[in-house]
C-alpha cells in the first residue's frame, strides 16, 4: 500500500513545451489518493516562488474532494445546513444577499481558487451601489459561509480574514431633541392606548420586536427590573412568531426607572393577558411590531415632528442616557449589543461632546485651585508654541 502523502507536499518537472510545472497535495480523496494542485511557470526560479506560497497556503490543510465544488454549490449546502438554527428572518435576509449579490457576482467561482482580491474587488464593486450597512450584512453573510467551508476542509483559508472588511459607515442618527421630548410625551399623553408602550421604550431603549415580546412573568415588580429574553416578528406566511433575541447578548435584564417600574405596577394590577402590551383587538396576542410603527408615525405627525423611524426612539435613549452621565459599558448591557465597542463606535457624536465637556470641568476645577497662579504657566506655553522671529 502506498504511502498517504501528507497536505503541502510537492514536485517539479519540466514540460515538454518548456513551462515549468509543480504540483502539491492539498488534500485526499476518500480512498486516500492525493488531491493536487498544479502551479505554472516560465522558468525554475519563477514556480519555485509560486510553489512556495502555494505550500504555505495548504501546509497541514487536508481537503476533500467536495473542495472542487464552485461557491454556489456551496452556498446551498450551508443555507440548508443553517435553516434549523437561524431565525426565519435572518434565514431570509442571508437567502436574499446570497441570490441577489454573491451568487451573481462570485458563485462561479470554484471554492479553492476564490482569492482574497475576488472578494475585495466584489465588496468594492458593492460598495458604490449599496448602503455601508448592507455591504457589510453581505460579507458577514460570505464570511460565515467560508468559515464553515473551511472547517468542512473544503478551503485552506478563509479569503475573507485576509482583506479589510468592509466599514460601517454610521450616519447621523435622528433623534428627539429635549424640546422634541417634550412635545412628544404631550402627545402619547393623550393616547390611552398606547401611552404605556411609548413611554418605556423612550425610558428602556428596547428594540421594537422586544418590547412588544414583553409578558409579566418578565417584569419584578420588587425589583423594579426586566427581563428581556424574547422578541415578536412576522413570519412570512403573515403570523406573528416569538422567538429568542438578535444575540445572546440580547437577553439581558434590566434595571427600570423607579417611574417606568411604577407605571408597569400599575398597569398589572389591571392586567388580563400575559402580555405586558397586547394588541389593543386581540389582546391575546402581542402587540404587533408593525402596528407600533404605525401608531408612532401617526403621533409624530400630530406632534409636528420630524418623521424618524423607530429604532430612532432607541437611538434617542441611548443618546440622552450618555448624555446624563451613564457610561458606555452600563449603556451597552441596557441596549443588548455584544460589545462596548460597538456602542461606543455607534455613539461616537454623544461621547464625542462629552469628551469636549469633561475637558471643560478639568479645565475649571484646575483654575478653581490654582486661580491666577495658573495664567503664567499658559502664558509660558504659548510663548514656546509661539514661533521665533
Amino acid at each position: 500500500m502506498a504511502k498517504r502523502r501528507p497536505s503541502g507536499d510537492g514536485m517539479v518537472r519540466k514540460r515538454s513545451d518548456g513551462r515549468w510545472e509543480g504540483r502539491i497535495v492539498v488534500g485526499h480523496k476518500e480512498n486516500g489518493d492525493s488531491i493536487f494542485r498544479y502551479v505554472y511557470a516560465p522558468t525554475q526560479k519563477e514556480l519555485s516562488a509560486k510553489l512556495r506560497q502555494h505550500i504555505d497556503r495548504y501546509q497541514g490543510a487536508d481537503l476533500t474532494e467536495q473542495s472542487r465544488m464552485t461557491l454556489s454549490e456551496w452556498l446551498d449546502q450551508w443555507l440548508e445546513s443553517m435553516a434549523d438554527t437561524l431565525r426565519p428572518n435572518t434565514l431570509r435576509n442571508y437567502r436574499s444577499y446570497i441570490e441577489n449579490h454573491i451568487r451573481p457576482s462570485l458563485g462561479d467561482k470554484q471554492l479553492t481558487r476564490l482569492t482574497p482580491k475576488d472578494v475585495q474587488q466584489f465588496y468594492e464593486k458593492l460598495g458604490g451601489s449599496l448602503a455601508s450597512g448592507t455591504v457589510r450584512r453581505i460579507h458577514t453573510t460570505l464570511h460565515g459561509a467560508l468559515k464553515a467551508a473551511q472547517q468542512a476542509h473544503l478551503i485552506a483559508s478563509n479569503p475573507t480574514e485576509q482583506i479589510i472588511a468592509p466599514k460601517f459607515s454610521y450616519g447621523e442618527k435622528q433623534i428627539l431633541t429635549d424640546e422634541q421630548l417634550d412635545v412628544f410625551m404631550q402627545i402619547i399623553a393623550e393616547d390611552e392606548v398606547w401611552y404605556d408602550f411609548f413611554y418605556t421604550e423612550l425610558t428602556t431603549g428596547l428594540r421594537r420586536g422586544e418590547i412588544c415580546g414583553l409578558k409579566w412573568m418578565d417584569f419584578d415588580e420588587v425589583s423594579g427590573t426586566l427581563k428581556v429574553c424574547r422578541t415578536v416578528y412576522r413570519e412570512d406566511g403573515g403570523g406573528l412568531t416569538a422567538g429568542d433575541t438578535k444575540t445572546s447578548a440580547g437577553t439581558r435584564k434590566i434595571v427600570l426607572p423607579s417611574s417606568t417600574a411604577a407605571l408597569l405596577s400599575k398597569r398589572k394590577a389591571s392586567a388580563m393577558t400575559e402580555w405586558i402590551f397586547p394588541d389593543p383587538l386581540k389582546p391575546e396576542q402581542p402587540a404587533d411590531p408593525g402596528s407600533a410603527y404605525r401608531r408612532l408615525k401617526v403621533l409624530l405627525k400630530q406632534a409636528g415632528l420630524p418623521s424618524i423611524r423607530f429604532h430612532d426612539l432607541r437611538h434617542t435613549f441611548a443618546t440622552h442616557a450618555l448624555a446624563s452621565g451613564v457610561d458606555v459599558k452600563t449603556l451597552s448591557g441596557i441596549l443588548g449589543h455584544t460589545r462596548a465597542a460597538f456602542t461606543l463606535d455607534t455613539y461616537t457624536h454623544t461621547t464625542g461632546d462629552m469628551q469636549k465637556r469633561a475637558s471643560e470641568v478639568v479645565g475649571d476645577f484646575l483654575t478653581d485651585i490654582f486661580g491666577e497662579e495658573l495664567r503664567p504657566w499658559e502664558e509660558i506655553a504659548k510663548a514656546v508654541r509661539a514661533p521665533s522671529v
